[in-house]
């Protein structure tokens, strides 16, 4: 039991349904959808809407969107909602417009067509029960009306300086010349008309038409490959596909394949599967995770891409000969050298999970990539568009080298975990780059050392990044100090590290147990 004269907070606790959310208007908006007899997928959408509007340099209906969807009593699908390149772009043409070794953020080649709402619209036709627009109808009202800015959103808007770069961008995001400040009110009346274009029309209302035609515009005007149909043909571009899944202290693991590093968290699982986590020391589960998480990202920097072009199948990367000669690799007294760490920086990321009271489940992901994405806004539409092409490489024959229609590398990955046959937890965690060892992490608390879903979220983090071990200052003095003994160049975090939400579905006892980040500002809650 938690020591109630100590600050923290308890799962929440319902028996019929449930959705844990990083803010707590998307929580409510899901939450009353669910009330209303919305399906898991409407809650998702109604609750993401309105995150795309009060937390908008972390996600927007211009990002990408993966989920994990279980039907109850059905097989989990996959959803592939990440966008593709223009069939204009490719390597030889990018370097003749003097791009070199990567592609800039603020780079109109960073924007992929985005695909979130290509992956709502899908999921709401054969899994949603509520019409669109009344998922939507909160999400527009912030948008039209304002909302207070909650105080986590406030800290994380003043830090990022880049969207002053976009005149367009400047103008919604920092008015007065200053990002708001916490419990101020801040307004997109555009994005409010686009969502009811989108409630209107569905998918077509973005990809088609005037909205697709104002972007593609700007884009060009930017110096971008952008063609109409490269938007007209993502009308339907969502894709369902299988999952993978490993088996981690006998609970399968299930993530969505590439181009998501879904994978990566999976060879992590695999390498810690082989360790006693449960008799380590704080510095000893660390020094673990830490190595393991270099050895599936140095895997996933080489060979995670869009599937056409993937050089070997999931598959034989998940077999046990593969997690024991990663696992030979570790050593407990010493660090192994750095892995080649050269993709961009990858942060800005919503996550939530929803079970509703028909036993369905969803974990779900959407995302701009950097803050604010590309700080690239078409300003007849007030859509912020993301960043995502900037994981592309410039490498002719790499596989995650960009090319025409193709997806790049994806940080944004959510989770689903079955245990003899029945989904027990959606979950995930944001972070852009830590997600998989976060991913890795928490089901590490929960399964290895036997904490609840809560605990499991709040315990502290660390990530092995560049030959920097980043850690949270709730890591203790003596770990970090066992830790620098043996090699590691520890470095304290001044800001929190990701996300994270989970529901534990515990079908023995007929209850389903929340829990979401108090690193964000976010709840779960239920009925």
């Amino acid at each position: 039991m938690r020591n109630f004269f100590k600050p923290g907070r308890d799962p929440a606790l319902a028996g019929e349904a449930m959705i844990a959310t990083s803010h707590p208007l998307s929580t409510a908006a899901g939450l009353d959808v669910l009330a209303a007899g919305g399906t898991a997928v409407d809650a998702a959408i109604a609750a993401c809407a309105v995150q795309c509007v009060v937390d908008p340099l972390m996600t927007g209906i211009g990002g990408d969107c993966f989920a994990l969807y279980a039907p109850h009593g059905g097989e989990v699908i996959a959803v592939n909602g990440s966008g593709r390149a223009p069939a204009a772009a490719t390597v030889q043409k990018l370097k003749a417009a003097g791009l070199d070794t990567e592609i800039p953020r603020n780079s109109p080649h960073a924007v992929t067509v985005p695909g979130a709402i290509a992956a709502w619209t899908k999921l709401h036709r054969d899994h949603g029960r509520l019409p669109l627009d009344r998922l939507l109808a909160r999400a527009i009202t912030y948008a039209e009306n304002g909302y207070p800015v909650t105080p986590r959103v406030a800290f994380d808007w003043a830090l990022e300086t880049a969207v002053a770069d976009d005149p367009h961008a400047a103008a919604v995001f920092l008015p007065g010349g200053r990002a708001p400040v916490a419990g101020e009110r801040h307004a997109q009346p555009l994005l409010g008309k686009q969502l009811r274009l989108i409630a209107d029309k569905g998918a077509a209302g973005f990809y088609t038409g005037e909205t697709a035609e104002a972007l593609v515009a700007h884009l060009k005007a930017l110096g971008g490959l952008h063609e109409m149909d490269d938007f007209e043909n993502a009308v339907d571009g969502a894709d369902y596909v299988k999952p993978i899944s490993t088996v981690y202290r006998g609970r399968e693991v299930l993530e969505c394949p590439p181009n998501g590093q879904g994978l990566a968290a999976l060879l992590m699982l695999n390498t810690l599967s082989g360790f006693d986590l449960a008799g380590c020391s704080e510095a000893e589960r660390i020094h673990l995770h830490a190595e393991a998480a270099k050895l599936a990202y140095y895997h996933r920097d080489a060979l995670i891409c869009d599937p056409s072009t993937l050089p070997y199948a999931p598959e034989t990367l998940l077999a046990e000969d593969v997690a024991a000669k990663l696992r030979s690799r570790i050593v407990m007294d010493r660090v192994l050298a750095p892995a080649l760490w050269n993709e961009p920086e990858h942060k800005d990321t919503i996550y939530l999970s929803v079970v509703d009271r028909d036993g369905n489940a969803i974990s779900f992901i959407n995302s701009i990539f950097h803050g604010f994405g590309s700080t690239r806004l078409e300003p007849k539409t007030g859509i912020l568009l993301h960043s995502r092409g900037s994981s592309f490489r410039l490498i002719e024959g790499h596989p995650n080298a960009i090319g025409p229609r193709k997806r790049p590398m994806h940080t944004i990955i959510p989770g689903m975990v079955r245990e003899n046959g029945k989904v027990v937890m959606p979950f995930g965690v944001m972070g852009g780059q830590y997600q998989a060892a976060g991913h890795a992490a928490f089901l590490s608390g929960m399964f290895d050392r036997g904490l609840n879903v809560q605990e499991a979220i709040d315990a502290p983090r660390s990530f092995s990044f560049g030959g920097v071990l980043d850690v949270e200052p709730t890591v203790s003095d003596t770990a970090i100090a066992a830790l620098e003994k043996i090699g590691h160049k520890v470095s304290r975090l001044t800001s929190p590290m990701g996300g994270a939400q989970a529901i534990f579905i515990d079908h023995a006892r007929g209850l389903l147990v929340g829990g979401s980040d108090q690193r964000k500002d976010g709840s779960a809650l239920g009925f």
